[in-house]
């Protein structure tokens, strides 16, 4: 039963799609971590990796539609060997291009200038750090990832990044266990004492996102039994100020070999889009995705739980959400 149709007002069913703003990319799964909330699951075992011709019809696209934004995941993004000529190519579009880096590649060979030329480009970078914490970082992603985010934070000030305003440097804060993000604004607080009293780094914005309940997480989730208890939480909590803003109403999404999806959770669980006329990026047609129905389910409900949840952070002001159970009882 999709219990998220279930909770949304009748204004908004079907839900639909509004327009294309944003085209968010996944080049690659490949990844030099292997973290336990990864959607995707990405890790140095995955070799699918975006080539070039499909790239090619990205940018047809963005200037066909003359999109604003390219957003560029992964695996690890940078991990691409077109990854360089790509947003090179999109820069000379215009479009703003915002790159999703796990932070510990750019302390690897053959990275590690990667943040002059993100500077030289004008990339915004969002930057997961899952907590201002080292225990709660290294136990989602490895021992050692925070010291060396850490690292590359501190580097990327040097160069001006989340000092300079044009310089966008955006931190992405997932929750640890099974419960919903603390108000962003105030965890953004939090994160700017912590780091600036400790490290001096500075960043531009906090991002919280709620955990889907896909990939890696499903399975911890199944695995402890809690699943039936995490989606009456999200259900519970949710909120209808929400809806007009999700990030499948806005975007659409192209996995590594090229094929369309209403968002990057709907990427994760091969659920493509629901316009059978429209599926590849090769069939890209703004008339009949501009306002298609999206495809949606359980999982749909972690979008719009309490202040609600997308790749871009929370959906409603601090004043416009309602007040959520965070935990799972």
């Amino acid at each position: 039963m999709n219990h998220f149709v279930d909770r949304l007002p009748p204004s908004h069913l079907p839900l639909r799609s509004e327009s294309i703003r944003t085209i968010q990319v996944n080049i690659g799964l490949t990844c030099n971590l292997e973290c336990s909330h990864c959607h995707v699951a990405s890790s140095p075992r995955r070799m699918e990796q975006m080539d070039w011709g499909i790239m090619e019809e990205i940018l047809r696209v963005a200037q066909a539609v003359d999109v604003e934004t390219v957003d560029i995941t992964g695996g690890a993004p940078e991990m691409n060997p077109n990854f360089r000529e790509f947003i090179s190519a999109l820069r000379v579009q215009g479009r703003h291009v915002m790159v999703r880096t796990n932070l510990t590649i750019l302390l690897e060979e053959g990275y590690r200038d990667l943040p002059h030329f993100f500077r030289e480009k004008g990339v915004q970078l969002v930057a997961s750090l899952p907590c201002y914490l080292a225990e709660n970082v290294d136990n989602q992603r490895g021992d050692g990832v925070y010291q060396d985010s850490i690292e590359v934070l501190q580097h990327l000030n040097s160069i001006g990044y989340g000092i300079e305003p044009e310089l966008r440097l955006d931190l992405v804060y997932n929750p640890t266990g099974f419960s919903l993000p603390p108000m962003q604004s105030d965890l953004e607080s939090d994160y700017r004492q912590e780091l600036r009293t400790r490290f001096g780094i500075e960043f531009t914005r906090l991002i919280a996102i709620t955990n889907s309940p896909i990939g890696q997480f499903l399975g911890d989730l199944k695995k402890s039994g809690r699943l039936d208890e995490y989606h009456h939480l999200l259900s519970e909590n949710f909120n209808p100020d929400t809806v007009d803003n999700l990030m499948c109403r806005h975007q659409i999404s192209v996995n590594w070999n090229g094929f369309l999806f209403d968002c990057d959770f709907n990427l994760a669980l091969r659920k493509p889009i629901l316009e059978k006329n429209c599926t590849h990026i090769s069939d890209f047609d703004d008339d009949l995705l501009n306002h298609r129905e999206i495809y949606t389910d359980n999982h749909c409900l972690a979008c719009t739980a309490g202040a609600g949840s997308s790749c871009g952070g929370v959906l409603v002001s601090k004043s416009d959400s309602i007040e959520v159970e965070r935990n799972v009882p």
